[in-house]
């Protein structure tokens, strides 16, 4: 008589009703009966992946227990199981969107998709030579630690919309043949999608980033609501040094609205599709683009140029003396290249939105300290002067007189912005969806062709810290901290 079923029935009732410490045995004896009935494969990986989904204990005993069951069932995916070694379990998909996992170790896991939706990732996380068949999505994950990534194999779609980088993250070798998507983290889906009966469900991450209220920005809208890839919220950020050296884009590499809080190289990158990259302070050495796409233009940092038919990226001379000083670690230097960039959009028209748009980018970069610190280091104090000078540099571009920059788009969605003041200033498109302001702000007498404070009702909402003067009625959706006038 095959008992297979009935201990299968009973390993699943143990992992799921028995209490925190007694749960490793059952998912032992779940992939004991995986390695001999190949067909119950999946369905041991799903039951292991919604214990690990549900809410973890708060003890030592219940995140041990979970860390030591990933690791058996990620053991089989790479075929690491006891010796004789065993193949790897294939064609397994995996999804812990919501999971709460500890020194997640993929490395070398062969996968055919994977999904980790706001999923919360502590200590060393690895998928270091893993290969997915087809999709790989985080949307809105959060590596609180390092992260690795390199020589990863991504068939389909990769997507990190909204993913947090808290430590150092290296994609190093990786390879993406479908989008590489590193932009707003809403989730795209049709009216009639079954997925809308359980949205309320999601619960990202707690926003708790530095100087910054929620902003609220959506988990999901209607397809129809983008109509582009540059519309929507936040990108992914990456706090910690971040290398996507020698990556291979297949297709589009996409990092709208991405923010970086330090050293970001791609060199040796090869990009074969639509890509958008602004960070003035991204390392292109040696890099490649195919050339041009039918899905759109593509944008490189301002300082580098490539030819339209494809080629090799290389610092462009044509904008010197600038000579991408923003990308420098002395914050001398980088000052002066704000100045740069500024004369340099005063002497060339044709330049003024690319600077425009550059000096936008510096003032994205999140601010990795508290800004209500009743002391600060001299380096603190340097990169607030910084970001108060790219501000000042643009507000008195925007102002009416001989030298004002007519009809420049603001693109500022998340940005931090010190004591900005924009008293009379002009200029296009201004997006401020989900900015936070600090100290005072002025905004009175301004004129704007069109602005941004939300993405649309209370989604995506700016939040103003401290007191603000807008000189009319106040925008909808906005949060207020201090007094408004």
């Amino acid at each position: 008589m095959d008992d297979t079923p009935t201990a299968y029935r009973e390993a699943v009732r143990r992992l799921t009703t028995t209490a925190p410490g007694a749960r490793y045995a059952a998912a032992q004896a779940l992939i004991a009966l995986g390695a001999t009935d190949s067909e119950r494969r999946q369905p041991i990986t799903d039951t292991i992946c919604a214990w690990l989904r549900d809410t973890p204990a708060p003890d030592g005993v219940d995140t041990e227990e979970r860390r030591a069951a990933l690791r058996l069932l990620t053991d089989r995916l790479r075929g690491a199981g006891p010796a004789p070694r065993t193949p790897p379990w294939d064609g397994i998909s995996v999804d812990l969107s919501g999971a709460t996992l500890h020194d997640a170790d993929f490395r070398a896991c062969r996968l055919r998709a994977v999904r980790f939706a706001d999923t919360r990732f502590h200590g060393a996380t690895a998928f270091e030579g893993a290969t997915v068949d087809r999709d790989a999505s985080f949307p809105r994950a959060v590596f609180a630690d390092d992260a690795t990534f390199t020589g990863m194999r991504v068939t389909g779609d990769a997507g990190f919309g909204r993913t947090r980088f808290r430590g150092r993250t290296d994609f190093t070798g990786a390879v993406f043949a479908g989008m590489a998507w590193f932009g707003r983290g809403a989730e795209t889906w049709w009216e009639e999608d079954e997925a809308w009966d359980t949205v309320d469900e999601i619960a990202p991450a707690p926003w708790d980033e530095p100087n910054e209220d929620d902003p609220h920005w959506p988990v999901a809208v209607l397809v129809e609501d983008y109509q582009d890839w540059a519309e929507g919220g936040d990108g992914a950020r990456f706090v910690g040094d971040v290398s996507f050296r020698n990556v291979r884009f297949d297709g589009p590499a996409w990092f709208h609205h991405a923010r970086f809080g330090a050293r970001a190289t791609f060199a040796g990158a090869r990009f074969a599709g639509r890509s958008h990259l602004t960070h003035p302070g991204g390392d292109l050495t040696g890099a490649h683009w195919a050339g041009g796409t039918d899905d759109g233009e593509s944008e490189w940092p301002f300082g580098w140029t490539v030819d339209a038919a494809g080629g090799p990226l290389t610092p462009d001379a044509s904008v010197g003396p600038y000579t991408r000083q923003l990308a420098d670690a002395d914050p001398v230097v980088r000052a002066a290249g704000l100045r740069i960039l500024a004369r340099l959009g005063d002497d060339r028209p044709e330049l003024r939105q690319r600077v425009a748009t550059a000096l936008c980018a510096f003032l994205r970069v999140p601010v990795p300290f508290p800004l209500d610190a009743s002391h600060r280091t001299a380096g603190q104090d340097a990169l607030l002067r910084e970001r108060r000078l790219a501000q000042r540099l643009l507000a008195d571009r925007l102002r009416p007189g001989p030298g004002q920059w007519r009809g420049v788009h603001l693109w500022l969605c998340g940005a931090t912005l010190v004591d900005l003041d924009l008293r009379g200033g002009e200029a296009g498109h201004v997006d401020f969806t989900g900015a936070q302001f600090h100290g005072t702000t002025r905004l009175d007498g301004s004129r704007f062709d069109r602005v941004s404070f939300s993405l649309d009702g209370p989604s995506g909402r700016a939040v103003f810290h401290g007191d603000v003067v807008f000189g009319t009625t106040p925008p909808k959706h906005v949060v207020l901290h201090g007094a408004v006038a």
